[in-house]
């Protein structure tokens, strides 16, 4: 660098100063090399011409007067002591123009260097600037949620104690519900009665009544209840799964009436016991059909002929069977000569004497 300010400095002083006062770009530096170049043509003009007008100027201050000039003869050629010294000089000149056209050379890369480094410089600056922001953020949301855990743990420590004593009520309602489940339980067992399921607006129970000692034939059809609950403290009562007719169809009661209700249902389950026991042994047998709304069971004889048989209330204890009506295809047949001998028949005595009779 010390070396093209001393070549610059020796060509052009002006050109030394604005080296000095900006910063050199690139495309100053390549253009600088020509310029040098040109100027270095010039110069060596100029310093010819220079010499010429030295040489004459020595040669006028030696004459006398004008006269001398026209009358002295040419000088001579210059010696071979100037020719060399010339030579030399140029030479030097030569020397030094190639060693400053390498030093602008390797300071045209430097300063390529310089700016490449400047915008590799100004891109990191850029994303240390990014990432000091992204850290700003990231100590304020740290900030936040030390905050936050600060509070969850103020709270926590006023939540334990609460937690305690709700914690001591679980144990004792989780002892008072299994004392409960128990008592159910128990009451299950004598009240012939199996709880499903329940939650806030329905309750499902199954009737399971024991049959009596007398009895010894397939049970009749489960008997499962669902309760529905209303907002009035009333509920609905329906039959889900067994024989129907022990529930009033539309039934409204109170919440009050439940267990009255369930007993009154139990108890005509029971009484209806034998004769739903018997109606089931009698269908594997006869193809019947019981309507225990109308007390009234359809007996198939065959596929045109059908009976009709009334069981009255209370039976099998008293209450009886009668032959309500036979049709043939839709048209009543005459009935008063399909008389039995005995008068109080079952209805597997009746299915039987139907079954069997020469008139149907």
């Amino acid at each position: 660098m010390a070396e093209a300010q001393a070549v610059l400095r020796r060509c052009d002083p002006a050109l030394l100063g604005s080296l000095r006062d900006s910063e050199p770009c690139v495309s100053e530096a390549a253009g600088m090399v020509p310029y040098l170049t040109d100027r270095r043509q010039v110069q060596k003009v100029l310093g010819r011409q220079l010499f010429v007008v030295d040489s004459m100027m020595s040669l006028l201050e030696g004459l006398q007067s004008a006269q001398n000039l026209v009358t002295q003869p040419c000088p001579t050629q210059p010696g071979g002591v100037a020719r060399s010294r010339w030579r030399c000089l140029r030479a030097d000149s030569r020397s030094v123009t190639e060693e400053t056209e390498t030093l602008l050379r390797t300071l045209q890369d430097k300063i390529q260097q310089i700016h490449s480094r400047r915008h590799t410089l100004t891109q990191l600056i850029q994303h240390l600037h990014n990432k000091k922001e992204q850290y700003e953020q990231l100590d304020e949301s740290l900030l936040k949620a030390y905050n936050a855990q600060q509070s969850c743990d103020h709270q926590l420590s006023q939540l334990r104690p609460e937690l305690a004593v709700a914690l001591g009520q679980v144990t004792s309602w989780q002892r008072i519900r299994d004392e409960l489940q128990g008592y159910v339980s128990a009451v299950q067992d004598v009240m012939q009665i199996n709880l499903l399921s329940f939650n806030q607006s329905e309750l499902c129970l199954e009737l399971r009544p024991r049959p009596f000692p007398d009895i010894v034939s397939n049970e009749p059809e489960t008997l499962k209840l669902s309760i529905t609950w209303s907002h009035n403290d009333r509920f609905t009562m329906q039959v889900t799964e067994g024989p129907a007719g022990l529930v009033e169809e539309g039934l409204w009661c109170r919440r009050s009436e439940l267990s009255s209700t369930l007993l009154e249902v139990m108890q005509r389950y029971l009484t209806q016991f034998h004769l739903l026991s018997e109606i089931q042994r009698l269908r594997s047998s006869f193809a019947i059909d019981w309507h225990p709304a109308q007390r009234l069971l359809v007996y198939l004889k065959k596929a045109l002929l059908v009976c009709h048989l009334e069981v009255e209330d209370g039976y099998s204890t008293r209450g009886q069977t009668r032959l309500l009506s036979v049709r043939r295809d839709g048209q009543a047949l005459e009935i008063s000569g399909l008389k039995p001998l005995e008068s109080d028949l079952t209805l597997t005595g009746w299915l039987e004497f139907l079954s069997v009779h020469p008139l149907l």
